[in-house]
């Protein structure tokens, strides 16, 4: 085993040189560390990430909790996440909850003994049925919340996400544009205020456009192909079907673009179609599906970033981090086909 001590003889410079090198590098010259790197590299130094984590009260591993390591849209955030793991050093233990919550043990593990520096939520409900608050009154661990709108409960700590309401104003305004006014919303769950914000980004522009929406229009889909279908079905067979659907996530417009085929008829001559997240599937879909892109990985970053700022004791206060969304126009929206 090379020892920090053979590594400083090489590089000449000193043991506190090194460990400072291979704990804070920024606080070392640029000089000396590519003399210690140089170093590190000729002998094959290894750290003891373990014991050096130990020294300084850390475990150097941040739990991730999310509903389904399934959802196509989580992928691109955890990429983001795990490419700054590696570069700081952090390791990630992934706790699928499967929209059960964890139990006050489960949390007061995870966190209060130390199993964990930081928890990155990414959910759109409280995954704890503990108050989420150390015993005592002492310090919170950090916990940081990505991608989207949050419960209550949830709501004074730290988050990185989109702005839902305006990007679903964005979206609802292109069907406008393209001549829609009939134009019914899927919805995923009225207990997420992630949803809820999509909703009410789409009244908001059917109001400001002084378009009704119609009841029986704006149906829950629970965010999965299932739901999509059977609230599509509803839309088909509403009195005044609508001309365009817009789903609350790309996951619901799969199963809506399924089961308008399905009744015989037509994506986007008949029914226009547009989703959310721009999942990677959204482009292969026939036909393409336009939908609102989020920058997942830009989201994931971002947040493990923020994490490490607060496992660091800076401050990183409790606002929100709004990154931009983006309409992407593909083959699934049309003009409205006027009448003959």
């Amino acid at each position: 085993m090379v020892s920090i001590k053979e590594v400083a003889k090489l590089a000449g410079v000193s043991i506190a040189t090194v460990s400072r090198y291979i704990n804070n590098p920024d606080q070392v010259k640029d000089a000396t560390r590519e003399k210690v790197q140089t170093a590190i590299t000729q002998t094959g130094y290894a750290p003891n990430t373990l014991a050096r984590n130990f020294r300084r009260g850390k475990s150097g591993i941040i739990f991730v909790v999310l509903p389904s390591v399934g959802d196509p849209f989580f992928e691109g955030v955890m990429h983001g996440i795990m490419q700054v793991a590696e570069e700081l050093h952090y390791t990630i233990f992934i706790r699928e909850t499967q929209f059960n919550t964890l139990t006050a043990d489960d949390y007061s593990n995870m966190i209060f003994s130390k199993q964990a520096d930081g928890i990155i939520l990414l959910a759109s409900v409280c995954p704890f049925t503990a108050p989420l608050e150390r015993p005592g009154g002492n310090k919170q661990q950090p916990i940081i919340i990505s991608c989207e709108s949050v419960t209550p409960e949830l709501s004074h700590f730290p988050s990185v996400r989109i702005d839902n309401i305006a990007a679903s104003k964005e979206a609802t305004e292109y069907l406008i544009s393209l001549g829609h006014s009939n134009i019914g919303f899927i919805y995923g769950s009225h207990v997420s205020t992630l949803t809820l914000d999509r909703e009410r980004g789409f009244r908001r522009a059917m109001k400001e456009a002084k378009m009704p929406v119609a009841d029986g229009w704006v149906v829950e889909g629970g965010l999965n192909l299932d739901g999509a279908r059977k609230a599509t079905r509803k839309l088909l067979n509403h009195p005044q079907r609508p001309t365009a659907i817009f789903c609350a996530n790309d996951e619901m417009a799969m199963g809506t673009l399924h089961e308008i085929k399905s009744a015989k008829l037509r994506v986007p001559e008949d029914i226009s179609v547009l989703g959310f997240d721009d999942i990677r599937y959204a482009e292969i879909l026939d036909p393409p599906l336009t939908t609102v892109a989020q920058p997942a990985e830009e989201i994931g970053e971002r947040t493990m970033h923020r994490l490490c700022k607060a496992i660091e004791g800076r401050d990183i206060g409790d606002e929100v981090e709004i990154v931009p969304h983006k309409l992407v126009v593909r083959r699934s929206t049309s003009p409205l086909k006027k009448s003959k």
